[in-house]
């Protein structure tokens, strides 16, 4: 009896192929991309410009991105359901015209005005979720009709015209009331050298992460905006939670008001129009840091901390402030590029 044996070779157990070195570039661009092209930006201003390494021009440019960023962060809420709140600049201008109103015409302190401020953003968030969550308005439809009907209103209020302290009113008589020296120390104070406002940007920043990433409320956020209806079916009220990110932003962006209110003194009718789009920016600009490709808080900071380095250098450097736009156009661009072009490549 004869015995046949087997003619088949053993096969290797499949290796997985090793990463190239392409894809290693790749990746790290995608990861850490963003984060070298602010150290880079700070580093060239930095060596060029001597008073753009003073400590008080470094504070300034946080001071001056404390609105854009606080907005962002509500922009950076409403991302994480799916939406997009493009109210926050009208909401600002609307917390700069009630606070004028209140202390300048009305005569109250800056107490009564600040929970005014903050009660006037709530409401404008209550608006645009009812918009949104009762009457299933698409989300950046809802937030530009919430915009244009604030702006108008906030004209209204005002009889179109910017609150001063001692000026004339529609009855010919004259505002008894101004700007209290506490209230203007939201933006003009500090507190150990740092403004208060920046203070004030970092305690939000720290809040809105710890919610966000730590806590079963944002768990929920996030999974609402990447699968409202596997949340529902979970048993997630989807319609409450929307409403929660769109009240939490326009609370957030009434803060940005009080502090657009104390660094001009006066109810401007032109306050909070170009923060729309800075605080829009930075948090699309948030979503490329580390690679994420989602609305994060750190990264809306990062991104608020790069478009003051530019804004600030530039302005050293005398470029004018039309050139401005334009890198911050190129740097929201190559964000986007991040976020989603490069990613895109590395999950295919």
């Amino acid at each position: 009896m004869t015995t046949t044996q087997s003619t088949e070779v053993p096969t290797k157990a499949a290796l997985p192929p090793a990463t190239s070195t392409a894809v290693r570039v790749q990746n790290a661009v995608i990861k850490y991309g963003f984060i070298f092209v602010t150290v880079a930006l700070f580093a060239y201003f930095a060596l060029s410009e001597g008073s753009f390494r003073e400590s008080a021009t470094l504070l300034d440019t946080l001071r001056y991105v404390s609105v854009a960023a606080i907005l962002g962060l509500g922009v950076t809420l409403t991302m994480a359901v799916g939406g997009m709140d493009m109210s926050v600049g009208a909401v600002a201008g609307l917390g700069v015209s009630v606070a004028a109103q209140t202390m300048v015409v009305f005569n109250q302190v800056g107490t009564v005005a600040i929970i005014a401020v903050l009660a006037a953003g709530a409401l404008a968030g209550l608006l645009n979720a009812l918009l949104i969550v009762v009457l299933k308005i698409p989300d950046m439809l809802a937030t530009l009709g919430t915009m244009f009907v604030i702006q108008g209103s906030k004209l209204i209020l005002v009889d179109g015209q910017s609150i001063t302290p001692g000026m004339t009113m529609s009855d010919g008589s004259t505002a008894p009331g101004r700007f209290t020296e506490g209230f203007l120390r939201i933006d003009r104070g500090a507190v150990f050298g740092i403004p208060v406002s920046v203070l004030i940007f970092g305690a939000l920043t720290v809040v809105a992460w710890v919610f966000l990433a730590r806590t079963r409320w944002g768990r929920v956020l996030y999974a609402i905006g990447a699968n409202p209806e596997a949340s529902r079916l979970a048993g997630i009220r989807v319609g409450a939670y929307r409403a929660l990110a769109y009240v939490l932003s326009g609370v957030l962006a009434s803060v940005g008001g009080l502090i657009l209110a104390s660094r001009i003194g006066q109810g401007d009718v032109s306050a909070g129009t170009s923060q729309l789009l800075e605080a829009v920016a930075v948090a699309l600009v948030g979503t490329s840091v580390l690679g994420r490709g989602r609305p994060n808080v750190w990264g809306t900071a990062l991104g608020a901390v790069l478009i003051g380095i530019i804004t600030t250098g530039l302005t050293i450097k005398g470029l004018p402030y039309y050139t401005q736009d334009v890198v911050e156009g190129a740097v929201l661009i190559l964000a986007l590029v991040f976020s989603f072009t490069l990613s895109k490549r590395r999950t295919a």
